[in-house]
């Protein structure tokens, strides 16, 4: 606020004039009057025309705020003064323009407070008290998410997805875009699919047909037979499981899972799922050959070597022949999983089609 020195005149004028006839009492006697004027010159005091600006600050509870900031800024001069409030809350400002002026007041751990007022010439002006409130929490959130506390919440769904209520299915992704599975997460979900109690019923029941029909003679019958079919089962299971879905997608850095697709054609589906048997999604998104599946199948086919009876050893022709099969009937298990399974599994996750 610009200053306005206003100096007030407040003339006096104390103009005396006297004046003394002679009147003659006598023709011949004349006197001539004499005339005296006197001015006096006039004193205008200075009036005063600035003023003070006092006032209290408290909180919600009536205390006091002291080492409160008050600031005063002239509207128009742009002028600041600047002061603490003391132990009692109190502040006061001295030798104030007259005219508009603007107070904000900022103390720590409460919201900042501002007020407006006008000052005559010469007031001095007391205001309200000030309550101030309590500065509001501010939550810093944080853009970025982390790709395996992400990953880890889509697994867990993964793992509730059981075909006809308990057969796990874990390695089917309804998510077209998961986050990819960090090392320590593949091992994971390798350790609970192979552990799973349904699986071990399920090898038991694949151990009991091929003790049945006589497979793998030399192991012979009885409980002990039983046992070794169902040993060199559960053998196959566990080395595919690591090897193809733990071991080699972590050091080729690919995605055992299969991505359901779910929309398009049903010629177009069809190619996608037999194409997933021998290309996969990589953890950068992209998609490039799934060797974690081909080297898995011939690598699981060779250790099978070491535990089946000589006879029914493969060779390394059969090894590769066994690796041809390997990745054919997982490519005809990616058909099931696209067009049979999700109608037998109630804990789907919604399928997002506008997601490629």
């Amino acid at each position: 606020m610009r200053f306005l020195c206003v100096l007030l005149l407040l003339p006096v004028m104390a103009l005396a004039q006297s004046s003394e006839t002679v009147i003659p009492t006598q023709l011949d006697q004349a006197q001539s009057s004499t005339q005296d004027t006197t001015s006096a010159s006039p004193q205008i005091p200075e009036a005063q025309s600035f003023g003070n600006i006092h006032g209290t600050i408290l909180d919600g509870t009536g205390a006091a705020v002291a080492g409160a900031r008050v600031q005063l800024t002239h509207t128009i001069e742009a002028l600041k003064q600047e002061i603490l409030s003391d132990g009692n809350g109190q502040f006061s400002f001295t030798n104030v323009a007259p005219g508009e002026f603007h107070l904000s007041i900022a103390a720590s751990g409460f919201a900042p407070f501002t007020s407006s007022g006008s000052l005559k010439a010469g007031q001095i002006l007391t205001l309200p008290q000030f309550t101030l409130a309590i500065a509001t929490a501010v939550t810093e959130v944080q853009v970025g998410v982390n790709a395996a506390e992400v990953a880890q919440e889509q697994i867990r769904d993964q793992e509730k997805q059981r075909v006809l209520g308990f057969i796990p299915n874990f390695y089917v992704s309804y998510v077209p875009d998961a986050a990819p599975l960090n090392t320590k997460q593949k091992f994971e979900l390798a350790w609970k699919t192979a552990i799973d109690p349904v699986t071990f019923g399920l090898i038991g029941v694949v151990a009991g047909i091929q003790q049945a029909q006589n497979e793998f003679s030399d192991f012979g019958q009885g409980a002990q037979g039983y046992g070794k079919r169902y040993g060199a089962a559960y053998a196959d299971f566990a080395a595919g499981t690591f090897i193809g879905g733990a071991i080699l997608p972590s050091l080729l850095k690919q995605d055992p899972r299969y991505f359901y697709k779910g929309t398009g054609t049903k010629r177009s589906r069809f190619f996608y799922a037999v194409a997933a048997s021998v290309v996969c999604k990589g953890d950068n998104g992209r998609w490039q050959p799934n060797y974690s599946n081909i080297l898995g199948n011939l690598a699981a086919g060779g250790i099978s070597n070491l535990y089946y009876p000589e006879q029914d050893r493969n060779g390394v022709r059969l090894t590769f022949e066994n690796a041809l099969i390997g990745i054919g009937a997982t490519a005809g298990v990616n058909l099931i999983e696209e067009f049979i399974i999700p109608k037998f599994t109630p804990r789907t996750p919604k399928h997002d089609p506008s997601k490629p």
